[in-house]
């Protein structure tokens, strides 16, 4: 029997997610490149079974987290590919975006953010608008990448939600906003 397996076995639920909470609160102790970080994270993520979309994210975002999106991207991935779910799916997205953006492949992380766009809406909408006008930036289309933004921000303003909400959809238009 493999040695690891007794410990897949106890690596589920809640005492598992307080680990990985209380690792994640540790990462700015972590000092130089990274790479402590990473094998604690891949340690805390081998107790689960090998082909996890939970484990395969969680080391995709602390490769991320350390400066690494090239080694990042392959296991966000594989997550999405194995069927994360929930709030971690949306998350990896967004984080997938990010390091797509950031590898220098903006049009793919649009592509990505503008389907995770159409999703039904949570808490993340907003980090969906964020990194959906970086990349927007980074193709050159400013335009739309402030309209992103704008509409993102329309609803928290305590006034003039309506007008921002227009002049965002006047950018895009290419439309007057005083006609």
């Amino acid at each position: 029997m493999d040695a690891a397996y007794p410990a897949r076995m106890t690596a589920t639920g809640a005492e598992w997610e307080r680990r990985l909470t209380a690792l994640w609160a540790e990462l700015e102790t972590f000092d130089g490149d990274g790479l402590a970080f990473v094998v604690r994270m891949a340690t805390l993520t081998a107790e689960l079974p090998p082909d996890s979309a939970v484990g395969l994210f969680e080391r995709g975002a602390a490769h991320d987290s350390t400066g690494s999106p090239d080694q990042a991207v392959p296991l966000y991935e594989a997550a999405l590919t194995v069927g994360l779910t929930g709030e971690r799916r949306r998350r990896a997205v967004i984080q997938l975006a990010s390091s797509l953006r950031n590898l220098g492949r903006p049009q793919e992380a649009v592509t990505l953010l503008t389907a995770e766009a159409q999703m039904p809406s949570d808490p993340l909408d907003g980090a969906v608008a964020t990194f959906l006008a970086l990349a927007l930036a980074d193709l050159g289309r400013e335009r739309e990448a402030v309209a992103v933004a704008l509409t993102a921000l329309a609803p928290l303003l305590p006034r003039y939600n309506r007008s921002v909400a227009r002049y965002a959809r006047q950018l895009v238009e290419g439309t007057d906003p005083e006609a």
